[in-house]
């Protein structure tokens, strides 16, 4: 079996833990009931809350990736029948459709072409159209195409009966999100990008009222793992009632991560993405290649997508990035599929030295 010890990961996740995380995975595993492990856990709360920007008390790592994230927070809001609007500019607005219908809810589309922010007025018409819509969804890092999507403004939701869900999948750690200001109900995240640790926990934050609809259902959770009031009482509950064996494992280097991130400074770190993503793009544009989300304002600097420069086969030149320098970049998804790069600067791999590399083999290959 090959070693891949050097891998330097500049796709759209998983990006190269911190140190601290990957060292933290040596520990010795716990008991999923374990004092020690729920402390562990309350610690972790406590700091997802600094990094979301909340004071929720039902703020937790689900055990899964970002769309382990994403099923739990539908599944436990949603309800048959109810309506769900949501903003579909790239994949993943689309893969909340796909939850949010195989839930049983009625989807309401508002959209906007991939490459383009959603305007935050069309969402908020959309409700105004459907006031009994019981959440609005929407993506703040378009992962498909690089697209920050504008969600300060949906806060004027909260004046209304439909809850605010967000996914930050991409977004959180790497770009401003405050939960709380923003009067977010809910947003969901994953380990492996700007968190800094391997992937296999999605953090997890609802507010009070989210929390009253969750505990107001008529009918069970489709999902029992994926419960988070089950999962609430699991481990915050001071009861801590058993769910399923959960991995110390992986809650000791989430924990190890997120006190890389905070040790560092929220803020800091939104600033370093936004230096390491705004180099990569300009050393791209400076290549030829093509940037995605457009205009300027709406680009992540944390996950760039790119075009090729005429006549260039992307696979062949993402197989060579790998296979002779070991960088691995991601393909395009969807209407891109076949024609683009998903370049991640995420984490710990968002630094000098990742940009410097990665063009720098760009430039040898493209001769």
């Amino acid at each position: 079996m090959t070693a891949h010890a050097d891998r330097l990961l500049l796709g759209p996740g998983p990006s190269n833990p911190y140190p601290e995380a990957i060292e933290a995975l040596s520990r010795p595993v716990l008991g999923h009931l374990d004092p020690d492990y729920l402390a562990l856990m309350a610690e972790i709360a406590d700091r997802l809350r600094t990094v979301f920007g909340t004071a929720n008390e039902l703020t937790l790592p689900v055990s899964g990736t970002g769309s382990a994230g994403m099923e739990a927070c539908l599944a436990s809001l949603l309800q048959t029948g109810e309506k769900a609007i949501i903003g579909v500019n790239g994949y993943f607005g689309e893969r909340l459709c796909e939850v949010a219908s195989r839930g049983g809810a009625s989807v309401v589309r508002v959209e906007a072409s991939w490459g383009r922010a959603l305007d935050p007025e069309d969402l908020l018409a959309a409700q105004r159209a459907n006031p009994d819509a019981r959440l609005l969804a929407v993506v703040a890092a378009e992962t498909s195409t690089g697209v920050r999507n504008d969600v300060a403004p949906l806060s004027a939701l909260a004046d209304t009966d439909t809850l605010l869900l967000v996914d930050a999948v991409t977004a959180l750690g790497g770009t401003e999100l405050r939960v709380d200001a923003w009067k977010i109900d809910a947003c969901y995240s994953a380990s492996q990008k700007c968190l800094g640790a391997p992937p296999g926990l999605a953090p997890v934050t609802l507010s009070p009222r989210a929390v009253q609809v969750l505990r107001a259902r008529t009918e069970p959770v489709r999902s029992f793992y994926l419960d988070l009031g089950l999962l609430h009482e699991y481990y915050l509950a001071p009861a801590h009632r058993y769910h399923h064996t959960a991995s110390s494992t992986m809650a000791y280097s989430l924990h190890a991560g997120l006190g890389r991130l905070l040790g560092e400074g929220l803020e800091q770190v939104w600033a370093r993405h936004a230096a390491i993503g705004g180099r990569l793009q300009e050393g791209l544009a400076k290549r030829g290649f093509g940037l995605i989300a457009e205009p300027a304002a709406n680009r992540l600097p944390q996950l760039t997508a790119t075009t090729l420069p005429e006549g260039l086969a992307e696979a062949p030149l993402r197989k060579a990035l790998l296979d002779r320098y070991g960088i691995e970049v991601g393909g395009g998804l969807g209407e891109f599929a076949g024609r683009a790069w998903r370049i991640g600067m995420m984490g710990h791999a968002a630094r000098e030295r990742s940009v410097t590399t990665l063009l720098a083999a760009v430039d040898d290959l493209l001769g």
